[in-house]
C-alpha cells in the first residue's frame, strides 16, 4: 500500500498511466488495525470515496483536512480478503495488506472498510475478481513490473516458468523481406496427394461375358396335357426331356 500518492491538490484522484476507473463506490469508512509500524497516517477512521482499476483499489479521502488524502491497495499485496455481513452493522470489506516499497510507511496492518451506503458485496465480488485475472498477467521485460504490478513470478514466490528467449527451431529463409512460400506441387497444391495403400478401396468385379442366347425348346416337344399339378408338371418336363417323343410312323397301303 502507497500513501498520499493518488490524489490532487484539488482532492481528485490520480490513476496511473494505461489504467482505467472500473467501479466507484462512495461513502466507504476505512479503519486500519495491527499497524506493525508507527504511523499517524493509519489512525482513526477515514471517511471517502473506493475507486477499482484493473490492478489497484484507490481510496479517497473526502475530508480535505484529514493527513491521508489516498490510499493505494495493489492487489499483489493485499490478502487473507473476505467480505462480511454482520446482523447489526454495515457489511464491510477485511483483509490484510502490506506497505509497498517508497509507500511512506513500512511493515503490514489490518484494514476494515465499511458500506453504510452499501455495495460491499458488489464491489467485493469485482475486487476478488480483477485480483485474479491481475495475478495472470503477463510478465513485465527484464523482470521489472507492469504498471506498477510485478508479474506473477514475484508474487508471492511461485507463477509460470520463464519464457525461452530463443526459439528451438530456427525460422524459414525470408526472400525481399517476406518469408517464401511452400514449394509448389500438383496442380498448384503445395503438397502433393498421399497414394492409396493396397485394399483400401474396393475395386470393380472383373468382367463376365453374357450367357448364350435361349435356344428355345426342345425339338419334337408336345405341350402337357392340361390340368397338371404342379409337382405332376415337373415329372412331365423331365420325362418328356430324357425320353423325347418320336414322331409316329405311317404305314404304306398298297394301292
Amino acid at each position: 500500500m502507497a500513501l498520499n500518492r493518488n490524489h490532487s491538490q484539488n482532492g481528485g484522484i490520480l490513476i496511473n498511466n494505461g489504467e482505467s476507473v472500473l467501479r466507484e463506490c462512495k461513502n466507504v469508512e476505512l479503519s486500519f488495525s495491527d499497524v506493525t509500524s508507527k504511523t499517524d497516517l493509519l489512525k482513526g477512521t477515514k471517511k471517502g470515496t473506493v475507486y477499482l482499476t484493473p490492478y489497484r483499489l484507490v481510496f479517497l479521502s473526502s475530508n480535505a483536512k484529514d493527513s491521508l488524502g489516498s490510499a493505494m491497495f495493489p492487489y499483489y499485496l493485499m490478502k487473507g480478503c473476505s467480505i462480511e455481513q454482520p446482523v447489526f452493522a454495515a457489511n464491510y470489506i477485511r483483509g490484510t495488506v502490506s506497505a509497498e516499497a517508497g509507500g511512506g510507511w513500512e511493515g503490514q496492518a489490518s484494514f476494515k472498510m465499511s458500506f453504510p451506503s452499501g455495495g460491499a458485496i458488489e464491489l467485493g465480488q469485482h475486487l476478488f475478481k480483477l485480483a485474479t485475472n491481475a495475478s495472470r498477467a503477463p510478465p513485465a521485460q527484464n523482470g521489472g513490473a507492469s504498471h506498477g504490478y510485478p508479474s506473477p513470478g514475484v508474487m508471492n514466490g511461485y507463477g509460470p516458468p520463464p519464457v525461452p528467449q530463443n526459439y528451438p527451431y530456427a525460422p524459414p529463409p525470408q526472400q525481399n523481406g517476406f518469408y517464401q512460400a511452400p514449394p509448389q506441387g500438383n496442380m498448384g497444391y503445395p503438397y502433393p496427394y498421399p497414394v492409396a495403400a493396397a485394399g483400401m478401396y474396393p475395386s470393380a468385379p472383373a468382367y463376365m461375358a453374357p450367357p448364350p442366347p435361349y435356344p428355345g425348346p426342345p425339338q419334337n416337344w408336345a405341350a402337357p396335357p392340361a390340368g397338371l399339378s404342379p409337382v405332376s408338371l415337373t415329372l412331365y418336363v423331365c420325362i418328356v426331356a430324357s425320353h423325347p417323343i418320336s414322331e409316329p410312323q405311317h404305314e404304306a397301303h398298297d394301292a
